[in-house]
């Protein structure tokens, strides 16, 4: 019975008991296993070619462990697999999530520019979303849930002011309304209204629905990011086509 409730006991109350948020609803739990026990079998043997990819190219170890901040600020450690090599330096993007919550940008990740720190295939797992099956393991454990806002890293959390802290009080998913929501053309700003309406509206029909559109939104988001590498890699030729050019003025 434990392991059906997941984070159904964890609970918040103000003003002698007004106020009360919980984690996950009965309803929630049983999508999340649901779900995880049609997909088991494909998880499994994808799982494990992945672990193998991981495995041949790059030594190190497959799973990579990272401390997040999930429901009502609580820590947890977060499973994926490995796409940087082992004991990649973390300032850049540190550095990089400093801008994004401060610039106004879309929330383009920092291997969309070739991250030297990738392993090979590494920016194939990540662009897809394959790096994030092992925190399956996580919504087993009821730390996550399949639908929710995306765990942050400690560094981000502690920059997040009460207002973005609000994004918290659903426990974090795999897929979410602002996953499904134009993920790399929103910002920072955009990103965090999204998740707070999502813990305000959370609801089965809700779940359902973004997860019958995550799979179309991923694809979308890999065909953002090769157009993105495309621009990019057109950029230095057209460059150097005006410097010749100009060289003959």
């Amino acid at each position: 019975m434990q392991f059906l409730n997941g984070f159904m006991d964890l609970r918040e109350r103000t003003n002698g008991g007004e106020k009360e948020i919980v984690g996950l609803p009965p309803w929630k739990r049983m999508l999340d296993l649901a779900v995880i026990i049609v997909l088991a079998p494909g998880a499994l043997f994808i799982g494990a070619l992945l672990a193998l990819v991981v495995r041949v190219g790059s030594p190190g170890p497959v799973l990579f462990r990272q401390r997040r901040v999930g429901f009502l600020g609580r820590e947890f450690t977060c499973y994926k697999f490995r796409t940087m090599r082992d004991g990649a330096e973390t300032d850049s993007h540190r550095h990089h999530t400093e801008r994004l919550m401060s610039a106004g940008v879309p929330m383009v990740k920092l291997d969309a520019h070739a991250d030297p720190r990738l392993i090979p295939f590494g920016a194939a797992l990540r662009a897809t979303g394959l790096d994030e099956l092992p925190q399956l393991i996580n919504v087993l454990r009821g730390e996550m849930s399949l639908v929710g806002p995306r765990p942050c890293v400690v560094y981000e959390y502690e920059r997040y002011n009460a207002s973005h802290r609000r994004r918290f009080e659903a426990v974090p998913g795999l897929t979410g309304l602002w996953q499904v929501s134009g993920k790399n053309r929103t910002t920072f700003e955009e990103m965090i209204r999204l998740d707070v309406e999502y813990a305000r509206r959370k609801s089965l029909g809700l779940d359902l629905k973004i997860l019958l559109i995550t799979l179309p939104a991923l694809w979308t988001q890999c065909r953002d990011i090769r157009a993105m590498k495309r621009r990019k890699a057109r950029r230095p030729v057209a460059e150097i086509g005006k410097s010749a050019e100009s060289l003959h003025l």
